[in-house]
């Protein structure tokens, strides 16, 4: 094998992983998400639980999470302000990404 399939490999493999740890990170902060929204809705523990999986489900109808922030936002109604809302997905997203940097 050549210095040059070598790199190219390299690079196949490198770019697998990134794609898949950012396929966790974007389930885990889904999940973060749902337990955090659902905290907001006063549902605990198996209701909870529930609703997290619905939030994780709801971000296969599109790419991106647009399809997450359109479910969660209407769940919340006029609880919260969508900025804020945004916010705190972003911030789970570095928690998400942490959590699983921690474990690695």
């Amino acid at each position: 094998m050549t210095t040059f399939d070598d790199r190219e490999h390299a690079f196949e493999a490198k770019f697998a992983h990134d794609a898949e740890m950012t396929f966790k990170a974007e389930a885990r902060c889904n999940k973060l998400m749902g337990l955090w929204v659902a905290d907001i809705l006063g549902k605990t523990g198996d209701d909870a639980a529930a609703y997290a999986a619905e939030v994780v489900k709801s971000d296969f109808e599109e790419a991106g999470h647009e399809d997450v922030m359109r479910k969660v936002l209407a769940d919340l109604g006029d609880r919260l302000p969508e900025a804020e809302t945004r916010a705190k997905y972003a911030e789970l997203m570095a928690v998400a990404k942490g959590q699983l940097l921690d474990e690695a």
